[in-house]
């Protein structure tokens, strides 16, 4: 009897995917619907006072920052071991206005700065299509430690040529 009894019983029962099918769907309609709605503007949205004070004003325009443009003496550096090739290149700094006068003071150190990083140079590192984005923000960096600060917001090539 023991043989019938062992074949007599069934299967055990496979747990329903019901509630994991149910909340994954749950969980996808609220998702959609919470970005819908911030995406919308119901919630989240900026005040209705704000933008319509802005979008009733078009013609106001910011107020210009306080900036003054330094001009940097132009420089002819010579390139690499061969006096063959030569950099021409001048620039100005983007200074805040109450800082004119002492960045024009530091001018002999920032030129110093400039000629010296510009003389490593190798005729490849200028050949590459990034380098002046590089060499930009290599030379800002170095302007900026010479003035100290803050004092110099950026660096503008005004001419950068190889011969």
């Amino acid at each position: 009897m023991t043989e019938t009894e062992n074949t007599e019983e069934d299967p055990p029962k496979k747990a329903s995917k019901l509630p994991l099918i149910l909340g994954l769907v749950l969980a996808l309609v609220g998702g959609g619907g919470g970005f819908f709605a911030v995406y919308s503007g119901m919630i989240l949205a900026p005040d209705s006072a704000e933008t319509t004070a802005e979008e009733e004003s078009p013609d106001k325009v910011k107020a210009m920052p306080d900036v003054a443009f330094v001009p940097v003496d132009p420089m002819v550096i010579s390139l690499g071991s061969s006096a063959a090739r030569h950099l021409r290149f001048q620039a100005q700094l983007e200074v805040g206005a109450p800082y004119e006068a002492e960045v024009t003071k530091l001018m002999p150190r920032v030129v110093d700065v400039l000629n010296s990083y510009l003389r490593a140079l190798e005729p490849e590192d200028l050949e590459a299509s990034s380098a002046l984005i590089r060499l930009r923000a290599q030379m800002l960096r170095r302007v900026q430690i010479v003035t100290g600060g803050d004092r110099v917001r950026d660096l503008l090539i005004m001419e950068f040529v190889l011969n």
